[in-house]
């Protein structure tokens, strides 16, 4: 069974809506959009490198599969390591609506969500990498479907916005594998699932 593995940029309070741009997600009339790029270094871009550089399928939500689909595929993107494996990689989709077909590698997951990734888990492949899709991300979680967590978390709090951890979440607990800082303060931060929270007494 492959591994399900969930990437994500996170403040100090748990947000995770739009990272990489202002307009990339204003949903609620988030105002931050782009918090990450001031953070950014060689030491970040390194670390990024070593999460995309092999070879990787993705699960995507509807809106971080448009928001890819419109950038990644362009000629000055495309060029780059980060796109090149994006583009190779196969694009499965969580969506109800028919998807652009000029993306390659690009395919609608059918019917239940929680059922497909299993399906595809459970088939021959490299790991399933989850980037953005904070919507669909609560389903995974709420079925324990994640393997992995990927965390870059940033040195801000932001207050209002999407959290990684939101409705979905159900206890689970999980083990330290790797951690490292940025000269600018970001944490990356690797977690593997490890069974179920152990609760205790100091009296």
């Amino acid at each position: 069974m492959r591994k399900l593995i969930v990437l994500s940029f996170i403040t100090l309070d748990g947000v995770m809506q739009a990272p990489g741009g202002p307009n990339e997600d204003r949903e609620g009339g988030f105002q931050y959009g782009g918090w990450s790029f001031p953070l950014a270094d060689p030491f970040s871009g390194s670390r990024m490198m070593e999460q995309l550089g092999h070879d990787y399928d993705l699960l995507l939500g509807r809106k971080t599969f448009d928001i890819f689909a419109s950038y990644w595929p362009l000629p000055e993107h495309a060029s780059n390591p980060i796109g090149a494996g994006i583009n190779k990689a196969k694009k499965h989709v969580a969506t109800r609506s028919p998807l652009r077909t000029d993306w390659k590698n690009s395919f609608r997951l059918e019917g239940d969500l929680a059922e497909g990734v299993r399906k595809l888990k459970a088939e021959n492949g490299p790991e399933l990498q989850v980037h953005g899709s904070g919507n669909m991300i609560q389903t995974l979680l709420r079925n324990d479907l994640v393997d992995e967590l990927w965390l870059k978390i940033y040195p801000m709090t932001l207050g209002p916005g999407k959290r990684l951890f939101a409705d979905g979440t159900v206890p689970a607990a999980f083990e330290l594998v790797e951690c490292a800082p940025s000269p600018k303060g970001i944490i990356f931060a690797n977690y593997r699932r490890s069974g179920e929270v152990q609760t205790g007494s100091f009296v």
